[in-house]
């Protein structure tokens, strides 16, 4: 007869991950549904990201649609609008975060403005720094995801990035709004890419220690919102620096 308390097999997938420990003094019974938890974040993650790619191809391989969003006062309008769309969704996802199917449809229409605004940035940036800055996105978040899975489980913390994150946060906005009013030419907007690329790398390690220990089970939402925001603006810094530097 099975014994139900025999610890469950390091082969068994439906665990997630083998029911190896996320962290030291990891609960039992949480590591599969933390597991679980982890992979549905991914998976919205992952379906985000090919809607931004879609949505971008678009818009770089159909120009009179880029053209349409800078050249008419009409696309400029529905440019904006979308922008201002993106930062108004977020009201209603935080009251329906955990009401399903509501929050994945906010959820899409989020990402969908996103995924607009990268499309249009790449739409008039050369495709050689498309390429690069895709791929070294890539490599960045792949190699970050995988250092802080590593470190978490041998105990590391990194929940004291928090503070020093939100205050390079505010200092590059600060630095992006004097832009605004006095423009001080390329050499800023290098500058300016190469901080936020640094920053948001800290962000990746950051909300990835948090997916691993802090966010509930209802916060699925916040989650994928969380590092996607954090992949996209690490991509458009990087895509920021490589135009400059082209140039």
């Amino acid at each position: 007869m099975e014994d139900k308390n025999r610890p469950q097999s390091s082969g068994d997938l439906e665990s997630g991950g083998g029911g190896r420990a996320l962290y030291p003094d990891q609960p039992v019974y949480e590591t599969p549904l933390r597991w679980a938890f982890i992979r549905k974040i991914y998976t919205i993650l992952s379906l985000q990201l090919l809607l931004t790619i879609a949505v971008a191809a678009v818009m770089v391989f159909v120009h009179p649609i880029a053209h349409f969003f800078v050249s008419t006062a009409a696309g400029l309008a529905v440019y904006i609008i979308l922008i201002i769309c993106a930062l108004v969704l977020l009201c209603p996802l935080s009251f329906y975060a955990q009401t399903h199917p509501v929050n994945l449809i906010l959820l899409a229409l989020f990402t969908l403005c996103i995924s607009f605004s990268v499309g249009l940035t790449c739409a008039f940036t050369s495709g050689k720094v498309i390429l690069e800055s895709a791929i070294l996105t890539a490599v960045v978040v792949v190699s970050l995801t995988l250092y802080t899975f590593w470190a978490v489980r041998r105990g590391h913390d990194f929940s004291f990035l928090g503070p020093f994150l939100f205050a390079g946060l505010t200092v590059l906005l600060v630095f992006i709004l004097i832009q605004v009013i006095f423009p001080l030419g390329k050499l800023s907007k290098m500058i300016y890419g190469g901080l936020a690329s640094i920053l948001f790398s800290g962000y990746i390690i950051y909300d990835t220690d948090n997916l691993i220990k802090r966010y509930s089970y209802d916060e699925y939402v916040w989650a994928a919102i969380s590092l996607y925001l954090d992949i996209i603006n690490l991509f458009v810094s990087l895509l920021t620096l490589l135009s400059e530097a082209q140039d």
